[in-house]
Formats: C-alpha cells, sequence, structure tokens
C-alpha cells in the first residue's frame, strides 16, 4: 500500500495538498510565494488520479497503535499489566486513574498512541498520534468533499470511490475520538483560519447518528472489491489497505452499536454518567440500526459476494504476523481495517518483537503481560467456562486440554519457546515458575505468562537471528470475527421474541472455526437461548477470547460499564517447585529462586531433612507444583477493591486537552476533570 500511495502522491499530492494551501492561506502568504509554486483547485481536483493523490494522505491519518513508539501499550482493560518502572506507558496510567496521561503534555515520552509529536506527520510513526491525526484529517476530508464539483474529468464510478473515501474517513476519525471522550463537535465543513470558532459539544448519540450517516453514504458509494472495479485497475492486487463497502458497512454497525450501549444511552449531554444504570440497558432503536447493518455486510459475506471469510485456524497467526513471506502484509482473508506502517519490518522488531519476549529472548523487556484475570477466560477445550463444574479443569494441571486459542496467544511454564542453540539449555523452555529464569518483575514476566499472539515462536534472537527483517506484525481495527460477534450483540439486544438462537449461530461460527462446540451444548444449565443476561455475559467471554489483546477488551469494559470488572485485583499465578521429603514422602513448597541460589543449593524441608535441589547449570528442572493466584500490589489499580477504591464513573471517558478547552469555542471538559 505503501508503494501505491508513492504511485498517486508522486504525480499528483503536492498539488493537491498545494490546493489545500492556496484555500486556507492569507494574503500575505499568497504574495509570499514564488508563480510556479502556485497550482489551480482546478488541475488539483479535475481527474481521479489527482483526487485519489490528494485522499491518500487520509489512510496515514490512521495511528499505528501498536507500533507507535519504541515500546508502547494499547490494552487498557484487565487484560495484561506492565513491568515494574513502565510507568511511562498509558496501561500503567489507566490504572493509577490517570487519563491525563494520554496527552503529551503530561508524558515526555510520547509513548500513547493518542497524542504524540508536537505536530502530525504521516511519515512518522512517532508523530501519527490519533488527536492531531484526526483533526489534521477531517479537515481534509471536508476540504476534499467541498470541491467535489471540481472532479470534471473524471467516471461517476471514480466520483462516487473518492466521495466515498473522503466521508468514510469523516466519519471513521470522529468515532475514534468518540470512543474515547465522548460526544464532540462534528465538523462536516472547513473552517477559515478568520472564521469564529463556535462548536459546541454534541451529544453521544449525535455524533453517532452523523457517523453513522457518513459510513452509509459511504457505503452506498464504494466498491466491495477494488480489484474488482475500473477505479482499482491500475493497483490491481495491491489494493489490500483500501476502505471499501465493507469497511464502511462494518463501521456504520460499530458506531451504531456504540450509540446503542449502556454507556452512551446513560450518558447526558455534559457527559455525565450514570454509574447505577444496568449494564444490560441498552437502547434498542439504536441496535436495531446496527443490525441492519451488520447484517446487510454479513449477507454480502456469507453469500461469496467480498473478498472476506474467517481464516482457517491453522492460519490464524497470518492475521497478526507473517514472517519470510517477503513482506507480505498480515491481514490474509479476515482483516477489514488496518493501518499502514512506516518501515513495517523494523517497526516490527524495534517494538513488538521485543515488547513481549523478555531480556533472555530478546534482550528488551517483556513489557506488557497478560494478567492471570484474563488467561481464565479462555476456557476448555470443550467449549466450557473454566470455572463451570463440568468442564473438567484441573487446577492442578491448569494448562491441560484449553481452548485452542488459549495455546496460541499464551506461553506458560514449560513451553518450549527456543530451538536454536541457547546457554545455559534450561532456558530453551520458559521457566515461569517461582524462582525460575523467565519470572523476574522487571525484565521478564511478573504474572507468569507472556503474551505471543503477536509474535511467532522463532521471535528471539537465538533462531531468528538476523532475519528479524523479514518479520511484519500487525494488530488489526477490525477483522470479520468482531462483525459476527457484533451482529449477534446486536440480535440479542433487539430480539423480542424470546428465543435467541438467532444469535447464538454467530456466535458458534467463531467459536467452530477453533474446533469449540456450541454455546447451548456447553452450557445446558445456563438456557442460553432465553436468558439474556447468561448469554451476554457468554458473549463477552467469547470476545474476550477470540478479540483478546486487539484494543477491544477495555472498550468492550467502557461500552457495557463493567464497573465491577475495573474493580477486580489483577493478579498474577505462583508457580512454587515441590520438593519431596525423602523422610515422610510428602511434598513441600520450595520457594527460595532455582536458578539464582546459586548451584548445588539445599533445600531443608520442615523437619529438618535437607534435600539437594539443583545440580551443576541448573539444568534440573521441577516436575511436581503448587499453583496460587496472587494479587499483584505493585502499581496495583487505584480502583481495585482491595485498596478500599471504587470506580468512578468519570473513568469511563478520559480527560479533553485544558488547551483545547480554553481555546472558547464551546467544548466543554468531561465531568470529573
Amino acid at each position: 500500500m505503501t508503494r501505491i500511495i508513492s504511485k498517486y502522491k508522486s504525480a499528483c499530492l503536492a498539488l493537491a495538498l498545494g490546493c489545500s494551501l492556496a484555500l486556507t492561506t492569507s494574503c500575505t502568504d499568497y504574495l509570499d510565494k514564488s508563480p510556479e509554486s502556485d497550482v489551480s483547485p482546478e488541475d488539483a481536483f479535475k481527474n481521479f488520479k489527482n483526487f485519489q493523490g490528494f485522499t491518500e494522505e487520509l489512510y496515514l491519518c490512521i495511528p499505528d497503535f501498536s507500533k507507535s513508539y519504541w515500546t508502547t501499550c494499547w490494552n487498557w482493560g484487565e487484560d495484561d499489566i506492565q513491568a515494574v518502572g513502565f510507568d511511562y506507558l498509558m496501561g500503567y496510567k489507566v490504572d493509577q486513574g490517570d487519563f491525563w496521561g494520554w496527552q503529551k503534555e503530561f508524558d515526555g515520552w510520547g509513548a500513547c498512541f493518542l497524542d504524540q509529536a508536537d505536530t502530525f506527520n504521516p511519515n512518522d510513526r512517532f508523530s501519527r498520534g490519533l488527536w492531531k491525526a484526526a483533526w489534521y484529517g477531517i479537515r481534509k476530508a471536508n476540504l476534499g468533499l467541498e470541491n467535489m464539483d471540481l472532479m470534471t474529468a473524471a467516471t461517476q464510478e471514480e466520483k462516487n470511490t473518492i466521495k466515498g473515501q473522503l466521508l468514510f474517513f469523516r466519519g471513521w476519525l470522529h468515532f475514534q475520538l468518540m470512543q474515547y471522550f465522548g460526544g464532540l463537535p462534528y465538523i462536516d465543513h472547513t473552517i477559515a483560519a478568520d472564521q469564529p470558532m463556535t462548536l459546541p459539544r454534541e451529544t453521544c448519540q449525535a455524533c453517532a447518528e452523523k457517523a453513522a450517516k457518513d459510513f452509509r453514504e459511504a457505503a452506498e458509494l464504494l466498491p466491495i472489491d477494488w480489484d474488482k472495479s475500473s477505479v482499482g485497475r491500475n493497483t490491481l492486487g495491491k489494493n489490500g489497505f483500501r476502505i471499501n463497502k465493507i469497511t464502511a458497512l462494518a463501521y456504520e454497525g460499530k458506531s451504531l452499536l456504540w450509540a446503542a450501549s449502556p454507556l452512551v444511552k446513560n450518558c447526558d449531554d455534559k457527559m455525565n454518567v450514570n454509574g447505577n444504570a444496568s449494564t444490560y440497558d441498552y437502547d434498542t432503536n439504536y441496535a436495531q440500526q446496527a443490525a441492519e447493518a451488520l447484517g446487510e455486510l454479513l449477507t454480502l459475506v456469507e453469500t461469496g459476494q467480498t473478498q472476506y471469510k474467517l481464516v482457517d485456524f491453522a492460519d490464524y497467526s497470518d492475521l497478526f504476523y507473517t514472517w519470510n513471506k517477503n513482506m507480505l502484509p498480515p491481514g490474509s482473508t479476515e482483516n477489514i481495517l488496518r493501518d499502514i506502517p512506516t518501515d513495517a519490518w523494523q517497526n516490527s522488531h524495534f517494538g513488538v518483537f521485543t515488547e513481549f519476549g523478555g531480556q533472555i529472548l530478546t534482550g528488551g523487556q517483556a513489557a506488557s503481560q497478560p494478567t492471570a484475570n484474563y488467561v481464565n477466560y479462555y476456557g476448555m477445550a470443550n467449549g466450557l467456562p473454566l470455572d463451570d463444574p463440568d468442564s473438567g479443569f484441573d487446577p492442578t494441571h491448569p494448562w491441560k486440554n484449553r481452548d485452542p486459542r488459549f495455546y496460541h496467544d499464551i506461553v506458560y511454564d514449560g513451553v518450549k519457546v527456543v530451538e536454536g542453540d541457547i546457554k545455559p539449555d534450561a532456558n530453551r523452555y520458559a521457566n515461569l515458575y517461582t524462582g525460575g529464569t523467565y519470572r523476574d518483575d522487571i525484565n521478564e514476566s511478573r504474572t507468569g505468562y507472556l503474551l505471543y499472539k503477536f509474535i511467532p515462536m522463532i521471535a528471539n534472537n537465538y533462531d531468528m537471528g538476523e532475519t528479524y527483517n523479514k518479520l511484519y506484525i500487525d494488530v488489526p481495527y477490525l477483522r470479520l470475527a468482531d462483525c459476527y460477534l457484533m451482529y449477534a450483540e446486536a440480535l440479542i439486544q433487539t430480539n423480542t421474541s424470546g428465543d435467541f438462537s438467532d444469535a447464538i449461530h454467530w456466535i458458534d461460527e467463531v467459536r467452530a472455526r477453533v474446533g469449540l462446540k456450541g454455546l447451548v451444548e456447553c452450557n445446558p444449565d445456563k438456557d442460553l437461548k432465553h436468558n439474556k443476561e447468561n448469554l451476554m455475559r457468554e458473549l463477552l467471554r467469547e470476545r474476550a477470547c477470540e478479540l483478546g489483546f486487539e484494543n477491544a477488551r477495555y472498550m468492550d469494559m467502557i461500552r457495557y460499564k463493567l464497573k465491577d470488572d475495573f474493580e477486580k485485583p489483577l493478579h498474577g499465578l505462583r508457580m512454587y517447585r515441590m520438593v519431596k521429603n525423602p523422610t515422610t514422602g510428602k511434598f513441600e513448597r520450595c520457594e527460595f529462586p532455582w536458578f539464582s541460589a546459586g548451584k548445588g543449593q539445599t533445600f531443608a524441608c520442615s523437619d529438618g531433612t535437607k534435600v539437594k535441589i539443583s545440580i551443576k547449570d541448573g539444568v534440573q528442572q521441577p516436575t511436581v507444583f503448587d499453583f496460587e493466584r496472587f494479587e499483584l500490589t505493585r502499581s496495583a489499580r487505584v480502583w481495585s477493591k482491595t485498596k478500599d477504591g471504587h470506580f468512578d464513573p468519570k473513568w469511563y471517558l478520559s480527560s479533553f486537552k485544558t488547551t483545547e478547552i480554553n481555546k472558547g469555542y464551546g467544548l466543554i471538559q468531561n465531568p470529573g476533570w
């Protein structure tokens, strides 16, 4: 896609940007320009090639949230926690209730993808923060829409495609901001520099309606598949990143589902959120509209009219990374929206690669690690949740017979993580037990788990080595599985018959991909066909498993006002080596480190019996363990119940920049900030 953008930009983006400047600069600026630098609007917007060159830059207004900094963080729910010392990452700040922390003026690092450099630069991942990119892109989209009448040397299909992209980006950039801040001024026209700023906030639902309207119109104008349209002929086979009808329908449904959510329904025009309103208090009117958009999308998919389908689970990793595939972008047939990275291979390595592997494997630090809370959302291979008495879950063998997605996403104690030469050889396996080499609050894992959803097992200095430049990692914004689950959610919230079989069908489609049985078959005692609250709990758990660590869980917790889940303390899992007392024949818990205490360590049993528990180079491994969940008290959540805190409704929405409020154009700060 970057090459495609260059193709258009080299020919005409300079013309289009010149037109943009000509339309917005002052007379003095105009007189300062040389005659040859001036470009007429007629030239800049006259045909598809020129206008598409202008439009292409909007794709670079999509922040690369997973690679926006050397080390970044985009999961702010209970899914992961940061290593000790990573107090500049937004995940840590959210846990501390610091919702000012996204702003660059309160974070000199610029590590949060919401706000990075002082100015927006589409060609620099450190300068593509959402706040500046959104307002830049919204103005650019409006400028293009206001000049559509100058596109005279073009077919109707070409005009439709340009207008559809502009409408999509105007809606999408507003919607991204809404999810974090609530209602905004919805800007649908350009504002001249000398024009008074009178842009009061609109309600959440009014904003969502306007975004949905833009998405709907875009869907009517855009092709399903650029490769099968005349406008995509010049870039045939390289149109995978482009906005299309399916992208627009997906976000129409997503924005309306957000408008229907308990959060938005119970948020007044001043953005006060009613914290006492029910988690299941949904707006059925907006949910119905969401169902119609998502139903239209899935009808097109299921009838084979699109290029999209759920990938086979054997190819699941292709959604998130590719390696040694000539830098083929991840996503396969399922990703509906993804960002365009700058220097994909370099930023995949100096970022996501080192962020999750830890010091032994990558030389970096495991900055973010899965919590035991989240790992327990992954149920059993038989489709049952862990807490079901018939699930077969064995707490003494907690990783046995789990949901296949668990094994794809999570590295736990004993997993082989290195194939090549490594010293000591014991480090070939993830020694995540208490005292193991992969267990450390700062450099390795403090929770007992490592996250490998987005990196291959060979992503280490021993196996991949210098071939890391063949690795391409990209965490999607939206993929087809999410559309299945969103459609199920909309159907649940609009159902009046009392039979939820239609919604269950779409959830089961996602589960079947990984070999899980249907929800009803797996949960016969929950009456899921008729019990709405039980079904919603299972849907949210399914979303946690399928969309885990993809910046989805935090948004679900916000949309559904899951106050209790925010207040739960975050936990890790301790795995104690058990040493057999040769005198009593009983196993006793050994709590001191296995490797760091030195060679030839001796363990004193409770009756005084001494047992030698390590040999040369520490290659002897423990075989019997005792497991214990423990609270992660270092940098614990400020609203954790054990800290006598509570989750204030103000935390459902982030704070605006004070500098923005002080401009006086009508924007008011969110309550509590």
